[in-house]
């Protein structure tokens, strides 16, 4: 709330302004691929944005104390007991102990059937599929033993902790309200009794062995559960809804497969549905180091991860989510014309502006809180040969390749023709002075070799040899300018750096896995550019990003080390590898986007989308090479 042009903050009941905040890697994710939630050990939500993933936060105490949250637990317990997966679903259980008794609390944003059978959806623009958000989250409390006192503490803080919700009962009783903010109207639907204590609206009741209550927030013309009866049918939908989902994927038989269908789940969970855009991260400003500045918005979609994310929902057998995926890239590069950005909002608009949000704390006391991200503008030259890439994964799929797509590959490649030979801020979107960063390079190359390619399919052999030799000239002035004296691919060109980006030229074909260079690269990233066997992108000291701050290690470049370590034979270099990553999970086989190496702590965004991405590639690398099966190029 703005008061004389000051933020006043609405007291926190409950002692939550002096809660401790919890490691990033203990929160659970829910979502119904509209809308994402994180859940904290103790019970409480402590992010989620409405109406969708990017929008203003509604709760937001994760990144401070006073920007709304939403708990339901015993009373005076903070710590669970366990906390896991109904397995195969997005669905999280809570057990608690608490002196007396045993609590469990189910929560989940629910799913149900497609609402609009008689009208057109204002939101969708992929095919309707049979299931739909049901914009809903319910939170379930059951007594399984003994007795135990339950309170619900609701208090949302609208628009990123400015607007204090305004409570009022609706209905004969005491158990409906709403609230109205931002643009939002929020209903709580609850079998407890509720009242207010200011912004917070609140309630507390003795549940005895074998007794129930269900508490549900909704925030559309989507009904929420009237009754417990209700509220349990709809849960149990949602359970089925997941683990039918899942179940259309192919897992091999083997015991990291756990991990692929967590990573496989959490994809899902970051997509949008109405657009089939999927998130970086569900987060923003969770800081890459702890109490420092690298803290950025994620919840966008990076045409980069296009090319890794087809590949991962191809090979898990997800045609339907890579082909949504994919439409998405090509609407926005049909959109674009000219310049085509390097990541977008997740409904497609072009524009991210970056601001700082002043009035929050920052996680941990981490700031600036950002939201937006000013790297849209920047100059990289990785996006062309990633939807390059992208489209050639569609089209070996089909052996087709009509006018549309096309026409997009013409413009694109010749794109990357035009300015490959240009300093760019390369795919880390450092924020120093642009340099000829060896990874744009290649990326170049592989908008030329695949174009080159998809000529030879459209039978068009003019562009086919073009492009070709162009495809020829930047290869050949990688080789000529981006090794060291060792035959090491460094950062850039001119740098004696490394760079973990390097370890994508055998993924990307760009040299046989059994060329001397690559296995000097891989090895050398392995050995000097690693902490305690992961991988940072660079040293910091060494590469002008912007920032004098340190960083983790990049769990997705330390995927990406497993899967080059296999393809130059390092097998069990790369299981062992594989293995120590797994180990680093979160307690609910999710990843932030770095950790510490020292002490395992995850750090940035979560959970992310990259992270996840590589490491279905790694852990798919060493599985197929123990049962000596061709894995398929990543493009």
């Amino acid at each position: 709330m703005v008061q004389g042009g000051e933020v006043v903050r609405p007291k926190v009941a409950g002692g939550r302004a002096g809660d401790p905040f919890a490691p990033i890697a203990d929160f659970g994710f829910l979502s119904d691929c509209e809308t994402t939630a994180l859940v904290a050990p103790s019970g409480n939500i402590e992010w989620m944005c409405l109406p969708r993933m990017d929008s203003p936060s509604v709760f937001g105490s994760i990144l401070d104390r006073d920007a709304g949250y939403f708990r339901v637990g015993p009373a005076g317990v903070e710590v669970p007991a366990a906390q896991r997966y109904i397995p195969g679903t997005m669905v999280m259980e809570t057990t608690w102990w608490v002196h007396g008794g045993w609590l469990v609390v189910t929560d989940a944003l629910l799913m149900g059937p497609w609402h609009h059978e008689t009208e057109r959806s204002h939101t969708h623009r992929r095919a309707p599929t049979d299931y739909d958000a049901d914009h809903v989250l319910l939170r379930m409390v059951r007594c399984v033993n003994g007795q135990v006192q339950v309170r619900l503490d609701c208090m949302p803080v609208f628009d990123y902790g400015q607007t204090p919700a305004r409570w009022e009962h609706t209905g004969a009783g005491y158990h409906e309200a709403v609230a109205r903010g931002n643009g939002i109207g929020l209903r709580l639907t609850t079998d407890m009794n509720v009242g207010f204590e200011g912004s917070l609206a609140t309630s507390r009741t003795l549940l005895k062995q074998g007794e129930a209550r269900f508490v549900a927030l909704s925030w559309s013309e989507h009904q929420a559960p009237s009754s417990y009866e209700e509220a349990q049918e709809r849960l149990v939908w949602t359970v089925h809804h997941w683990q039918h989902w899942l179940d259309r994927g192919r897992f091999p038989d083997h015991p990291w497969r756990s991990h692929l269908q967590r990573s496989a789940l959490t994809l899902k969970g970051l997509t949008f549905a109405p657009s089939g855009a999927v998130a970086a991260a569900a987060t923003t400003s969770l800081p890459e180091t702890p109490g420092g500045d690298r803290n950025w918005d994620y919840r966008y979609t990076w045409i980069r991860d296009s090319t890794m994310a087809l590949w991962a929902f191809y090979t898990l057998g997800y045609d339907w989510e890579a082909n949504d995926f994919f439409y998405f890239i090509t609407d926005v590069a049909e959109a674009a014309e000219g310049k085509l950005q390097i990541m977008y909002g997740l409904d497609g608009r072009e524009e991210l502006p970056e601001s700082t949000l002043e009035h929050l704390s920052g996680y941990d006391n981490a700031r600036p809180v950002r939201i937006g991200n000013e790297a849209y503008m920047q100059a990289q030259h990785d996006v062309w040969g990633a939807i390059i890439g992208s489209i050639y994964l569609f089209v070996r799929k089909r052996d087709r390749l009509d006018d549309r797509l096309w026409k997009i590959v013409v413009k694109q490649v010749e794109d990357a023709l035009a300015n490959w030979r240009t300093p760019d801020c390369g795919m880390w979107e450092v924020r120093g002075e642009p340099q000829h960063f060896t990874s744009s390079k290649i990326f170049c190359w592989v908008a030329a070799d695949r174009g080159a390619r998809l000529a030879r399919v459209r039978g068009d052999q003019e562009r086919a040899l073009r492009w070709q030799a162009a495809a020829d000239e930047i290869h050949a002035d990688v080789m000529a300018n981006a090794l060291d004296e060792r035959g090491v691919f460094t950062a850039h060109y001119g740098a004696t750096a490394l760079d973990a980006s390097a370890l994508l030229i055998p993924m990307l074909g760009f040299l046989p896995a059994d060329d001397k260079r690559v296995r000097e690269t891989v090895l050398a990233i392995a050995d000097e550019l690693s902490e305690d066997d992961l991988v940072l992108r660079y040293r910091a000291t060494e590469t002008d990003d912007g920032f004098e701050s340190e960083e983790g290690t990049f769990t997705i470049c330390s995927f990406w080390l497993v899967s080059t370590l296999v393809m130059i034979g390092e097998l069990e270099r790369a299981r062992a590898l594989c293995e120590k990553l797994l180990s680093y999970a979160s307690p609910l086989q999710l990843y932030a986007e770095e950790i510490d190496p020292h002490t395992g702590r995850h750090l940035g965004n979560f959970p992310q989308a990259f992270t996840h991405l590589a490491l279905i590639n790694a852990v798919m690398q060493v599985i197929m090479a123990e049962s000596d099966e061709d894995q398929p190029p990543l493009a």
